[in-house]
């Protein structure tokens, strides 16, 4: 059976993955206004990514957008993403701030998912299963910006991930050569067989990594990050070349 997790009325696990739009804007206005833009052109998922946010050392500035942005995402999946300096992001807080950020957006009762990072939290199991009691859906992510392991070393990563109870797994790497990006595929198509109600979200970064971020009907990735006005990782495609292409993979398999 195909792992189907149905949120405001997408598919996530089956068929073609859903394409996600980073919103990395530094300002309220922007970040509002960024959206709105997205979810009139009907995209799947936004992410807002939280670290790009100039007031965030404020928990009423991040309250306020949310707030802002709850009657634009009511049909549209909004995730809610902190990274930190370590996983590719843009800030360094300790874990006791990054609690209190996700603890912010679960409250909100306007987040779909919070994306988690499973080897930067301290106790990350208890703090993902206090985030869905409070209704949220929890990505339990790890990047590696310098390289991709052994396959034995990715499928350690994908189990252990798994392990947390997230809502969906999430491994994002980066390939020195074209074996690294075919080890990525093969584990992740590993990884989808043996957990087929677990979905899994992994990408191959850079301009190597290309054909991972277009594959995920083949190999089980869920979901894959377009561009909007700025990228949010190395070799994401622009969003609307990324649709396109994933609509062509998808009606190919029909």
């Amino acid at each position: 059976m195909d792992a189907v997790l149905c949120v405001k009325g997408k598919r996530i696990g089956t068929g073609r993955p859903l394409v996600c739009v980073p919103v990395m804007e530094q300002t309220r206005e922007a970040i509002v206004a960024e959206v709105q833009r997205l979810v009139q052109l009907h995209v799947d998922m936004v992410e807002w990514r939280v670290d790009a946010f100039a007031g965030i050392e404020s928990l009423n500035a991040i309250r306020e957008v949310l707030a802002d942005l709850a009657p634009m995402v009511e049909h549209t999946i909004l995730v809610y993403t902190f990274r930190s300096k370590q996983q590719g992001g843009l800030l360094e807080l300790d874990a006791e701030r990054v609690y209190d950020i996700h603890q912010v957006a679960a409250e909100s009762h306007v987040v779909d998912f919070i994306d988690l990072e499973m080897f930067e939290t301290r106790k990350p199991e208890r703090e993902i299963r206090k985030l869905q009691e409070m209704g949220t859906h929890v990505i339990a992510s790890h990047h590696d910006f310098d390289e991709t392991p052994e396959k034995t070393v990715i499928r350690m990563l994908l189990e252990q991930i798994n392990e947390s109870g997230a809502d969906i797994v999430k491994l994002a790497l980066m390939p020195q050569c074209m074996q690294d990006v075919w080890n990525l595929l093969e584990e992740t198509e590993r990884f989808h067989t043996k957990y087929p109600n677990r979905p899994v979200i992994t990408m191959s970064m850079g301009a190597l990594g290309g054909i991972s971020r277009v594959a995920g009907e083949f190999d089980g990735s869920c979901v894959s990050f377009g561009a909007g006005k700025t990228a949010s990782a190395p070799g994401q495609l622009e969003m609307g070349k990324l649709t396109e292409v994933l609509d062509i993979l998808h009606e190919s398999l029909k």
